[in-house]
């Protein structure tokens, strides 16, 4: 938990100038690689509740980060897509994430990398299973 607060707070403390609140940057995130999907799919994808989304992306469309549209007439459901000025904070985002990350694995050796990474995948799944029985007890 340590290391994640960690690297949480200099996530923050490196984009506090940018104008962007701490649930926005995993959405953009999200975002990148499923870009005009629906907004329940953004909440699960983030981990986020339904509720908490609906407030975010209200933020991030005043902003003109996103942008919500009625897709083939259906009106139950919005389809959320970037803008460009969403996909240059992006391009913001990555290079900040990328200085992070880098900090973080430093003396680590492309073997460590990716054994990392794949402990945390396995992890990642792990509790994405429990979860899933957790609520059907």
């Amino acid at each position: 938990m340590a290391d994640h607060f960690l690297v949480q707070k200099a996530l923050l403390a490196s984009i506090k100038d940018s104008g962007l609140t701490p649930g926005q940057p995993k959405i953009l995130d999200y975002l990148q690689n499923h870009n005009g999907c629906v907004q329940k799919d953004i909440a699960k994808g983030c981990h986020i509740e339904p509720a908490s989304i609906t407030v975010i992306l209200k933020g991030m469309e005043t902003k003109g980060y996103i942008e919500r549209k009625m897709l083939n007439g259906d009106r139950r459901s919005l389809y959320v897509f970037l803008t460009d000025k969403g996909k240059e904070y992006i391009d913001y985002l990555n290079r900040k994430f990328k200085k992070i990350e880098n900090a973080a694995l430093k003396n680590f050796n492309e073997d460590e990398k990716q054994k990392f990474n794949d402990l945390l995948m396995r992890v990642y799944e792990n509790m994405l299973e429990y979860d899933k029985e957790e609520k059907q007890q």
